[in-house]
């Protein structure tokens, strides 16, 4: 394991990463699998079901991580029986001997295990059935970096916080990212703060200001103008 990285366990007895030269963890200290679920997968990829009501779903994930979000993403489509095809970024990815300790899967069996690892050693920069209804692009690099022809329905933004990754924050950034969303699309992050959210009206977008997770207060869904807003 990485001297700089620390598995630690969150307030749902979850783990979540913590990164000491940076003071930051990788999820919310209250809990990661309720941090996740309740952001991305609630906000995001259920409120796009529950609007648009079927189709294929491309999602845009902005920081792979930890692989929960992707996890959760996986269980999803198999629940509800939906296509995704889900492209996440990370500039970093987790060495073997950190992701192979995480318990996103304990008590759900080996199937879920084997699972969780075949999302991290997917190769890198391709498209990978993970199973019949979910397949995963990882792509090495910063969304910066990021090149595609594609347009997405829901994006997860879960990079670091402003105070610890202000560069992914920037407008030229957050535009972006707003470029390429799809028409009713959907972007839900954890980050609530004012100018996040003026950025995102000033880009087109409508902004909801929801309740956050356990230890947070609010949180952030927007949809592109041709949208849909549910409360």
């Amino acid at each position: 394991m990485s001297r700089e990285t620390k598995i630690i366990v969150t307030g749902d007895g979850s783990h979540s990463l913590y990164l000491p030269h940076l003071n930051e963890t990788y999820h919310s200290s209250h809990g990661a699998l309720t941090e996740s679920k309740h952001v991305f997968i609630e906000a995001g990829l259920n409120h796009w079901l529950n609007s648009k009501g079927g189709g294929t779903l491309r999602v845009l994930e902005v920081g792979f991580g930890t692989g929960l979000n992707a996890f959760l993403a996986h269980d999803f489509a198999a629940k509800a029986e939906v296509n995704v095809e889900f492209t996440s970024l990370e500039p970093f990815p987790l060495e073997e001997e950190i992701y192979s300790q995480l318990n996103y899967t304990e008590n759900l069996g080996a199937k879920a295990t084997e699972v969780f690892l075949q999302l991290h050693q997917a190769p890198w920069d391709q498209v990978i059935p993970i199973s019949e209804h979910f397949k995963l692009h990882k792509v090495l690099g910063k969304l910066e970096e990021f090149e595609t022809e594609a347009q997405f329905d829901v994006v997860f933004f879960d990079a670091f916080a402003p105070s610890k990754q202000a560069e992914l924050w920037e407008y030229d950034i957050l535009a972006k990212m707003v470029g390429l969303m799809a028409a009713k699309a959907v972007l839900a992050t954890y980050c609530a703060k004012g100018q996040f959210k003026r950025d995102l009206t000033a880009l087109g977008l409508q902004v909801e200001t929801l309740p956050g997770p356990p230890g947070k207060k609010e949180m952030v869904r927007a949809t592109t103008n041709e949208g849909f807003i549910t409360t």
